[in-house]
Parts: C-alpha cells; sequence; structure tokens
C-alpha cells in the first residue's frame, strides 16, 4: 500500500513524497490459524478415514460417497494452506495487499483439513449438501441485514439497528402472516417493521443529529423491550391466532436443481433464498452503475460536494435510510416465516450485530458483504455438523464458534479496509 505526501522544499516548491505502508494483519491472521490448527491436529491426531457425501439420498444424478484417508489429506491440505498464509506474508513484505482469491483457497484448504479431522472414524459422513445448504440458509438474513447495513452506510448513516430491524420485522411479519394466513403478507409486515425502526433511526440521526452509534444503541434496546412485552401481553395468550404464520416452504427450480452438489445447494430453497439473489444483485448494480448509486456514494463520502452539484443531502440519506430497513426486515422475516413457525423473545439473538460485522469485513461493498455473511453462516452451521459427528470439542466451544469466526474476521482483515469518508458524520447545510 502506497500513500502519497506533500513536502514543501526550502525553496518554497511542492514535491510529492510517496510512503509505502505495509500490512500484516491477515498474514498475521492467517499463519496463527493455521498454527493453531497444526497444535489442534498434533494433539489429537486422527485415526481412520473420513467419509464426505455428496449427494442427497433420491436425487437424479447418483455419487457415490467419497472417502479420503485422513491423516495424508488433513497434513497436505494443511502444508498448502501454511504455504499461502507464507505467500501472504511475503506479499505484505513486498507492500502489496493479499487478494481475495488467495483467501478463499486458503479458507477451504483449512476448512477441509479442519472437517477431515473432524470425522475421522466417525460412522456418519460429512454431509456436504447439507452443510452448505443449511449454510446459505442460516446466511440468509445475515445478508439482507448486510445489505441495508450497505446502504444505510454507504449513504453516511451507521446502522447499528439492524438487531432492532431484525427484530421488530420478524415481530410484524409473524401477526400479519398468521391473520392472513398468507407469508407474503407477512413479509410486506416485516419490510414494514424495518422500515418503522429505520424512520426513528433516520430521524433521530439526520434530522436532529443524534450520535448515530447511540440511536442505534438505543433502538435495539427499545424494540427488544417492546416486543417482549407485546410478546407476553398480546402473542402468548392468543398464539393460535396471532403466532402461528403460514410459511414460505422449500420449492425446487426444475433442471437446475439437479445439477450435482450445487443444484440442491442453491435451487431447492424458499423463496425468500431466491429473492436473496435478487436483491444481491440489484443492489450490486444499482450502486455502481445508477445515478442512484452514484448520488448515494456521493453523500457518503463528500456530502458538501454532492451538496454543491445540487443533490439533497440528508433527504437522500433519510430516504435510503428506509429502504436498508426495508431489506433488513426481509431478514426478520426469515425468523418467523422460515426458521421457525412463530415468535420468541429476542429470537434474533444479537444476529444483526453479526450482519453489521459482514458490513464492516465486506469493506461496504455488496458482493463481498455477502461473501462474509455467508462465511458467518457456514460457522453457525458448522457447529451443528460438528456435534453430530462427535468431535471431541467442548459444547461450550462449539456455541461460541460462530462470535469467534466473526471476532478473527474482523479483527484480522478489517484493518484493510476504509469505511465511507462521511460514515457517521452529520450534514449541516451552510
Amino acid at each position: 500500500m502506497t500513500v502519497a505526501e506533500a513536502q514543501t522544499a526550502e525553496d518554497g516548491t511542492i514535491h510529492l513524497a510517496v510512503v509505502k505502508v505495509r500490512k500484516f494483519k491477515a498474514p498475521i491472521t492467517l499463519l496463527v490459524i493455521i498454527a493453531l490448527l497444526g497444535i489442534l491436529f498434533l494433539a489429537r491426531p486422527a485415526v481412520g478415514e473420513t467419509v464426505y457425501r455428496l449427494a442427497e439420498p433420491g436425487a437424479a444424478i447418483k455419487l457415490d460417497v467419497f472417502t479420503v484417508p485422513a491423516q495424508p489429506a488433513i497434513w497436505i491440505s494443511w502444508v498448502l494452506a501454511a504455504l499461502l498464509g507464507i505467500w501472504s506474508l511475503v506479499l505484505a513484505v513486498n507492500y502489496r495487499r493479499t487478494p481475495l482469491w488467495l483467501s478463499i483457497v486458503y479458507s477451504l484448504l483449512a476448512m477441509f483439513a479442519f472437517l477431515t479431522w473432524s470425522g475421522a472414524g466417525s460412522p456418519a459422513a460429512v454431509p456436504v449438501i447439507g452443510l452448505l445448504g443449511g449454510s446459505l440458509s442460516l446466511a440468509v438474513p445475515l445478508i439482507f441485514g448486510a445489505l441495508g447495513g450497505v446502504i444505510g452506510e454507504r449513504g453516511g448513516v451507521v446502522n447499528v439497528a439492524i438487531e432492532g430491524q431484525f427484530l421488530l420485522g420478524a415481530f410484524t411479519g409473524a401477526i400479519l402472516g398468521s391473520v392472513t394466513k398468507n407469508p407474503y403478507v407477512g413479509l410486506v409486515g416485516a419490510m414494514i417493521g424495518g422500515v418503522l425502526v429505520a424512520s426513528v433511526l433516520a430521524v433521530f440521526a439526520i434530522k436532529y443529529i443524534v450520535e448515530q452509534v447511540i440511536v442505534g444503541v438505543v433502538l435495539n434496546v427499545l424494540v427488544s423491550g417492546l416486543t417482549g412485552f407485546l410478546y407476553t401481553a398480546v402473542l402468548a395468550n392468543d398464539a393460535g391466532t396471532l403466532n402461528s404464520p403460514a410459511t414460505f416452504k422449500p420449492f425446487a427450480i426444475p433442471l437446475l436443481s439437479e445439477i450435482p452438489v450445487i443444484g440442491p445447494v442453491l435451487f431447492k430453497q424458499t423463496f425468500l433464498v431466491y429473492l436473496m439473489y435478487v436483491v444481491v444483485a440489484v443492489v450490486t448494480w444499482g450502486l455502481y452503475r445508477t445515478r442512484w448509486g452514484l448520488r448515494l456514494r456521493a453523500v457518503g463520502e463528500h456530502p458538501q460536494a454532492a451538496d454543491t452539484v445540487g443533490i439533497k443531502v440528508n433527504p437522500t440519506r433519510f430516504w435510503n435510510v428506509l429502504l436498508a430497513g426495508a431489506i433488513a426486515g426481509i431478514g426478520g422475516a426469515y425468523f418467523t416465516l422460515v426458521s421457525v413457525p412463530n415468535f420468541t423473545k429476542d429470537m434474533t439473538a444479537g444476529l444483526g450485530f453479526i450482519a453489521l460485522a459482514a458490513v464492516i469485513f465486506g469493506g461496504w461493498d455488496p458482493i463481498r458483504a455477502t461473501l462474509a455473511a455467508l462465511l458467518f453462516g457456514f460457522a453457525q452451521n458448522l457447529q451443528n455438523l460438528l456435534n453430530v459427528l462427535g468431535t471431541p470439542i467442548p459444547s461450550e466451544f462449539m456455541l461460541m464458534l460462530p462470535y469467534i469466526v466473526t471476532i478473527l474476521a474482523v479483527v484480522g482483515f478489517a484493518g484493510q479496509i476504509r469505511a465511507p469518508a462521511a460514515d457517521g458524520k452529520p450534514y449541516i447545510k451552510g
């Protein structure tokens, strides 16, 4: 990484100097993770073979199980991942950043080694489709929340209230989905719930210039208390009418769902997953290819310059915060219209904050934030698989796994990225 600095000589002339800066966070994180895995593999050596199941029972295209000898597979994958970590360190020494593809290949190798170690000698096979499909499903609310966070923060408003938008979206989605027995009406209700929370955030953060992080935290606490009270006072007394929503059922897309491995993972899902594909594509295209995206990025990077060319900064921020709330509300709908067919107190369990971490880890980019959310969803689903395989890791550690991955990702990689210049900074015209 290079940074340009202006230096003034004694004769008054200005010279532009280039200062090179090394970034070691990514390579150190990669090397520390692979070192910890190596210690784990040495402390408890794997015995026997690991079986991977690549197809579901009844699939149109039959695939045999894939069996690997545990010890060779583990150490070959470990050595390759370690070499990639060393390569990342060499790049950092030479003032170059770790490319995204290197991190992805490293992650695949390290995860293959860990799964092979976890399943070695187990009578249960590692269900590849179940692992990937479940990870995608669990990542759906995180992706919607992350997209809402990207839109809000690209416009200059820190959206810490994703958790509250999830929670109220789940609540309103459950009520409308129960009353109408129509999941699509429940989805609209969830979007309205997300917009309600976002509108309060927008009013206080933009109009009254209150500290945005504080407003977001207060909103999360407020929504948690409000939905908890309404659940006890209203829903619990008439659960059959108000807390039994119709849910979205999985359905397969013909032909595409029959593609080996990836077909059942990507194309045998619920409506919200297919909607997620569309929203990710539309937000990415709109952010970088449309006038809306240009104006949104302008008010988030340099609101004064945007104002001088006629862009109304605060109204632009206000309406985009509402849009972000609607998208996050869709994520809230997942909890009550797909995952659990009823609302319970604090059922989002802090996933709004993991979605916010995905925004930061993803560099405020829709595609990268989506990949980060998929990583966190994978970590969340992995804990369930490890329990099935009988991995000799304490169950308490399993519960911490998604949050440990979140911390490692943000601490290890977030230092390389830069937030929008005006993110969290109110704009006062004149």
